[in-house]
């Protein structure tokens, strides 16, 4: 465990701390984990809005005539599917096939894209930029530190970001708009962790927690409150999301997560790709696999799965669902010929609960906003 005085904080650490907010450490910095319950924030995301608090996650610029080729070359995603206004969900990899973490990459002009980390691997993507520029004609820009980064997630989450933002109501599902807030350059994109509507707001530190306020002030006729981590993982799990070194690193691939969609292997080489092509030819060892409860209980990470009384595999990630009242999790099993729908059986706290394999994501939501 980190010290507490070795924790980093966000700009927004001082008001959630004066709100109340429950913090904890997450990758060596002190965030929320609840601001009122879990249980309450999960559902004010499924059915209102809910506000989080993502500064921790990074922000790797590359701009320059191969900009596009190197990162074509360094991502599993077809990055020429994208141009200015566009964004899309890929994979870093390494040589095998693993994954070096999974990312948003932003294009937000003709040879300008924004990546989007997650917090715990902001370092090693930096060294993973860097080694893989040489010899191009590219400027990298670790923005990391400069931006503070704001979750609007949830059914009513574009109306509310409206009131602030109105160009956002045009950005489709991956759209992305630089913009202006409170005299500062803005980046918002229609993308979220929830399975919800929504959108991720990147400003300056300086001027977060006023954004931060904004929202708070302005949703509140929504119903719609500030969220913590907890939330966010139930949330994620449901809409069947990777947590990066959970349920996905460097020693398991998009195809053993069951991210075939986010592999393009059609396109020229890329870093990885041989090793993804190998195991498609020789078939899939053991994939990430969804399991419900069919009984009470709250499954673990960690926890063993049983197929046909055989240990079959781990939970990475498993937690009490409050969309569908009953526990889930996802575990890499060698039991690759599971269709959704099998008996099966998850130890908690010593004993075989009856589960079975189900389909991810766990949830979708009814309507998709336009």
């Amino acid at each position: 465990m980190t010290a507490t005085a070795e924790l980093r904080r966000t700009a927004l650490y001082n008001v959630q701390k004066e709100m109340g907010a429950k913090l904890v450490d997450f990758h060596g910095w002190e965030l929320p984990i609840q601001f009122s319950s879990i249980l309450k924030e999960h559902q004010a995301v499924r059915t209102a809005c809910g506000f989080f608090d993502v500064s921790h996650m990074g922000q790797i610029w590359a701009e320059g005539r191969d900009a596009a080729d190197f990162l074509q070359r360094l991502n599993s995603n077809d990055i020429r599917r994208i141009g200015p206004g566009k964004a899309i969900y890929s994979h870093l990899l390494n040589e095998r096939g693993g994954v070096v973490d999974d990312v948003i990459v932003s294009c937000l002009g003709p040879g300008r894209y924004m990546t989007v980390v997650n917090a715990a691997t902001t370092g090693k993507d930096w060294a993973w930029f860097q080694k893989h520029a040489r010899g191009r004609e590219i400027r990298l820009e670790n923005m990391s530190d400069f931006y503070g980064m704001l979750a609007v997630q949830g059914p009513l989450a574009r109306r509310i970001v409206s009131e602030l933002v109105p160009g956002c109501v045009k950005l489709p599902r991956f759209g992305v708009l630089e913009t202006e807030l409170f005299g500062r350059q803005a980046i918002v994109q229609r993308t979220g962790y929830t399975g919800e509507d929504g959108f991720e707001i990147m400003v300056p530190n300086e001027v977060c927690v006023r954004l931060w306020e904004e929202l708070i002030s302005r949703g509140r006729s929504y119903g719609a409150v500030p969220c913590g981590l907890g939330a966010r993982d139930t949330l994620r799990l449901e809409a069947g999301y990777l947590l990066y070194g959970q349920d996905v690193d460097d020693e398991h691939s998009p195809f053993e997560a069951g991210y075939d969609w986010v592999v393009k292997l059609d396109k020229p080489d890329f870093i990885g790709k041989q090793a993804l092509e190998r195991q498609k030819r020789e078939g899939l060892r053991r994939r990430l696999t969804g399991v419900k409860l069919s009984e009470k209980g709250v499954p673990r990470a960690g926890g063993a799965v049983y197929a046909d009384g055989r240990k079959a595999g781990e939970l990475c990630s498993a937690t009490f669902s409050p969309t569908l009242g009953t526990g889930i999790g996802v575990g890499y099993l060698d039991r690759t010929d599971l269709a959704p729908g099998r008996s099966v059986e998850v130890e908690i706290h010593g004993r075989r609960a009856a589960a079975e394999t189900a389909s991810v994501p766990f949830y979708k939501r009814p309507v998709a906003a336009d």
